[in-house]
């Protein structure tokens, strides 16, 4: 397909991944819209909803998502039903309403989806494992544009992600980030532990041709830096001391203080297995079938921090 100006529709533009796609999308010629940027009237996506003009959009690229987040109570656990499995059923109904239909969606879903803990080089055909309502949903939401995809003859990409760097980072690396900067970060173990990310404008980069080709793809860095290496790579670019490393034995006491104490607790048994085990996934599939060739994630680390 030839994505020409002013025919990408983008969901979640005003997230953290959704920023860097609009970049570089506008880097690279196309006058991407966001989906709230098509009407006066705030869209939710968990609702039904119209897409108040009927200009057509060739590439469809859905961001919009809920994630960085540990449900506390039934009603959060289903809100990430009601945004990442409902919200796009209805972005995919409002589609339909459209004069033409989009030649290709692409849909930005997770490495969670595997439910893996610990492991190396997982593939895409590794079985959807992923139990939490954030992976539940995004594997349900997989599963239901693939369908809709085959119904309606819409050229599909899905990329799985791990960890992705970017400036401004949510979730764990935000928060490594400013623990390391105040101090107050703490460095367990031998700090072995190899986890796989990539860098944000990296996966933008690659939607035009992933809009070519289709398919289900994972997307890493192809370094997959041990913490130890995250840990150092952050504080030299912040001008900081390495953090200060404790046993493992010591961690697993914190851990089980806040397996009591709750949320307001900095760990607990679950981030601390996460912390102190390797999770790696393979991206040849993405190499070999879309050239994709990576930025090491570690050498963008002064543009985050």
């Amino acid at each position: 397909m030839s994505i020409n100006e002013d025919n990408v529709l983008l969901t979640g533009r005003s997230g953290f991944l959704g920023h860097q796609f609009a970049k570089v999308f506008r880097a690279i010629g196309l006058n991407v819209r966001g989906i709230e940027e098509v009407g006066a009237q705030k869209i939710d996506i968990s609702n039904p909803f119209r897409l108040p003009t009927r200009r057509n959009h060739s590439l469809v690229v859905h961001v919009a998502g809920k994630a960085h987040s540990v449900p506390r109570d039934e009603k959060e656990k289903q809100s990430f039903y009601d945004v990442n499995f409902d919200g796009t059923k209805n972005l995919c109904l409002a589609l339909q309403r459209a004069e033409t239909l989009p030649e290709c969606f692409i849909y930005i879903s997770t490495v969670a989806v595997y439910g893996a803990e610990e492991g190396t080089f997982i593939s895409e055909n590794h079985p959807l494992n992923g139990h939490t309502p954030y992976a539940d949903s995004k594997i349900l939401a997989e599963e239901w544009l693939r369908h809709w995809a085959d119904e309606h003859s819409v050229k599909l990409g899905i990329l799985r992600l791990p960890l992705i760097v970017g400036p401004n980072p949510p979730g764990n690396l935000g928060a490594m980030i400013k623990g390391i900067k105040s101090g107050k970060y703490l460095s367990i173990g031998q700090a072995r532990a190899r986890k796989s990310m990539v860098w944000a404008e990296d996966v933008a980069r690659i939607i035009p041709i992933l809009a070519e080709k289709g398919g289900t793809f994972n997307l890493t860095d192809g370094h997959h830096p041990t913490f130890g290496e995250l840990e150092e790579a952050i504080a030299k670019t912040l001008d900081k001391r390495m953090p200060l490393k404790i046993p493992h034995w010591a961690a697993k006491g914190l851990a089980l203080t806040g397996d009591i104490v709750g949320s307001r607790f900095p760990i607990n048994s679950d981030k601390l297995r996460k912390i102190t085990s390797t999770l790696t996934f393979d991206d040849s599939k993405a190499r070999n079938i879309l050239g994709w060739n990576p930025t090491p994630a570690l050498s963008k680390i002064h543009e985050i921090v």
